[in-house]
């Protein structure tokens, strides 16, 4: 049963009244609540009223749409999936389940969940025909550019699911995009080392599949790791979906011209690629290199203190989260857990992120400003220490936000009142002026 408006409704007979202190005209702007969150001013009649436009860059103040699918709330470290606390989320399900609540807005029974699961499964294989187009990318590709490429070329394999007019190849789209990623993003890795593609294998769960195609080799038996194969379902559910950040709205703006699906997912693989998005786990371990040692942790504490030196501890708070990260107290338990089970104690870089945790939370600065470790901190350790290269870190982040990426775009595409992107500017340049001829210039 699609969830349409939760608990609450974003009507309203609430005003709030803007006055222009210049010319004396006042506009009634209605006010929106909703289920949970702040209130809105809704000023889509602004424009067509007053001929004025808000300033807002980045959007950071401004509301694209209405959801029903996740909401966070920064000040109390909350991140709710229709409702559902991403904490028992992660510590009770598992990321198909989290897959098919985000989809469907209430969580499946026993048979809806095999159902799913069987979909998602016997999609998993790529057209043998895409092996070709792997081998036209040079072998240094960085695995996100080959992400980028092979996700949108789905739709030039797979034709039947490109009509988003029709709820049925909707649907199919959807589940051919989830269950593809974890396989052609283990092709882009087994691509850039050298090593032959590993087919999928029905009788595996989705995290395990995913590390056997990525790890495993034709000429040795490959053991799955139930705590390494927990970790990275974890790793999933903690990044399948973050509401209206810059991939998910880069989803949103290309899927409102009426893109197919499989384009409107590699825009947002795209936008994710960027450092200031998808690349902070990476970032960590920099940080930690530079760092060195852990004697010189206090050193370093210092200078992240100091507002005139350019070095910034990553890793560290976040620009939503004003408490702690709930992905990231989750996460926490996966590390240790992880360290543990491949003996990796004794790697310097991991010793270290784990001391700079400990005098992190203890120092005051840190504590006071809410700057505690986040998702990325520890998601850049587990992943290290279980093998995969940096380079397939944001790889991983879109493989696990397919979903909410695809979730995004089907509640899109099924509103009525959604229209075709168009954001407004304060244009700077020139006014009106004539041409003056080349030989007159």
């Amino acid at each position: 049963m699609e969830q349409t408006g939760g608990g609450g409704s974003a009507a309203s007979q609430k005003t709030a009244t803007l006055t222009d202190n210049e010319t004396g005209d006042q506009l009634e702007l209605p006010v929106l609540e909703g289920s949970l969150g702040p209130r809105v001013y809704d000023i889509r009649k602004l424009h067509g009223q007053t001929g004025a436009f808000t300033y807002d860059p980045g959007f950071t103040s401004t509301g694209s749409c209405a959801s029903a699918i996740t909401f966070i709330d920064g000040e109390k470290g909350q991140l709710l999936h229709r409702g559902y606390s991403i904490e028992e989320l992660a510590e009770n399900s598992d990321f198909m389940e989290v897959c098919y609540l985000l989809l469907h807005g209430e969580l499946p029974t026993r048979e809806e969940k095999a159902e799913f699961e069987s979909a998602i499964t016997y999609h998993s294989m790529l057209h043998e025909q895409m092996l070709y187009f792997f081998r036209g990318f040079r072998r240094d590709a960085h695995p996100m550019a080959v992400m980028v490429g092979a996700v949108g070329a789905l739709s030039a394999f797979y034709h039947d699911s490109t009509d988003i007019t029709d709820p049925h190849q909707r649907m199919v789209a959807s589940h051919r995009m989830i269950s593809k990623m974890p396989t052609i993003a283990a092709m882009a890795y087994k691509f850039s080392v050298g090593q032959p593609f590993i087919y999928p294998r029905n009788d595996l769960s989705y995290a395990e599949n995913f590390l056997y195609m990525t790890f495993a080799v034709p000429t040795e038996e490959y053991t799955i790791s139930p705590t390494l194969a927990r970790a990275m379902d974890r790793i999933f559910i903690l990044h399948a979906d973050h509401e209206q950040n810059a991939s998910t709205s880069t989803v949103r703006i290309a899927g409102s011209s009426g893109a197919n699906p499989f384009a409107c997912i590699a825009a947002g693989i795209a936008s994710l690629w960027g450092p200031a998005h998808g690349g902070a786990n990476q970032a960590v371990l920099e940080m930690l290199e530079e760092i060195g040692h852990k004697d010189r942790i206090p050193e370093f504490l210092e200078r992240a203190k100091d507002k005139n030196d350019p070095f910034r501890l990553m890793g560290f708070g976040h620009r939503v989260y004003k408490n702690y990260d709930p992905r990231a107290q989750v996460l926490r338990q996966s590390a240790h857990e992880v360290l543990d089970e491949l003996g990796k104690r004794d790697d310097p870089l991991l010793d270290l992120a784990m001391e700079l945790e400990r005098i992190a939370l203890e120092d005051d600065y840190f504590v006071e400003r809410k700057l505690f470790p986040n998702v990325d901190f520890y998601s850049g350790i587990i992943l290290k220490a279980m093998g995969f290269p940096r380079s397939m870190f944001t790889v991983l982040f879109a493989l696990a936000r397919t979903v909410g990426w695809v979730a995004q775009w089907k509640e899109m595409i099924e509103d009525p009142g959604q229209r075709i992107s168009r954001p407004r500017q304060l244009y700077t340049g020139y006014g009106p002026r004539p041409y003056v001829p080349l030989d007159q210039r």
